[in-house]
């Protein structure tokens, strides 16, 4: 996708459309214009199997966008990011990742990766509730500190468990129907997510983070990462429930 700024965006695919890039390029091109901007074009490429981006990232550069959206994942972003840089996008276009995880921060390294912007529902180092969260997890984890994707485990695990001691566990063994609606009745609260919320379509709720890799510069060691940027309050970071499509909804 070409786009905002004036966007470009690539994402993957294969011999029939890769659901979860064709999703994030059609989310990513709906915001960047209900933002004002416009989308000046995208790419496809093969999935799996592809790990030479050199022409497509040649095309987005060629493209006068401001900004590079990557609408992939794990080590196709790594090594995108990794291209981008070798063949200096960054010195014109600002490099957007729709979904990246600060683990693969990690694996491209900071002096390939800064300036990368990026959400992240999750950052061990957001406030005192996320350190404290991460300090207690690290004993288990050793070099592997928690990821969101990590920290969305726990936290949907954690709020499972709590509904099931807010009921008769007998019932809530034998009715997962009923578990489901008392997780949705009570209000979320962990140290990785804050307080939120779950949605009747299940979707939980609450505040997401515009956060930027860090140069080497400002970074203070190997876990230190990213810099926040701006906070999207919890009403505001995820899809309106009508417009989600969900057929579980009952209006």
């Amino acid at each position: 996708m070409w786009a905002a700024a004036d966007l470009w965006a690539r994402w993957e695919t294969q011999a029939f459309p890769h659901t979860f890039g064709q999703q994030l390029a059609k989310d990513g091109a709906a915001a960047v214009k209900k933002g004002g901007g416009t989308v000046l074009g995208s790419a496809l490429y093969p999935f799996p199997g592809t790990s030479d981006f050199s022409a497509l990232l040649l095309q987005a550069q060629a493209s006068g966008a401001k900004v590079l959206a990557l609408c992939n994942g794990g080590a196709d972003t790594i090594g995108s990011v990794k291209q981008a840089r070798e063949f200096g996008l960054n010195n014109t276009m600002t490099l957007v990742s729709l979904l990246s995880y600060d683990t693969d921060i990690r694996a491209i390294g900071l002096e390939a990766a800064q300036g990368l912007m990026a959400t992240q529902t999750y950052y061990w180092d957001l406030n005192e509730r996320t350190r404290a969260f991460n300090n207690r997890i690290r004993p288990k984890t050793g070099a592997l500190w928690p990821n969101m994707a990590n920290a969305g485990l726990y936290s949907s695990t954690l709020h499972y468990l709590k509904a099931v001691a807010d009921m008769d566990p007998s019932q809530a063994k034998n009715d997962g129907a009923a578990v489901i609606a008392r997780m949705k009745a009570m209000p979320t609260d962990d140290d990785a997510f804050g307080r939120g919320s779950i949605r009747g379509d299940g979707r939980k709720l609450h505040p997401a983070y515009l956060m930027q890799v860090k140069s080497p510069s400002e970074s203070t060691g190997p876990y230190d990462l990213l810099k926040l940027i701006a906070t999207v309050p919890a009403d505001q970071a995820f899809r309106p429930l009508s417009e989600g499509g969900c057929p579980l909804v009952k209006s």
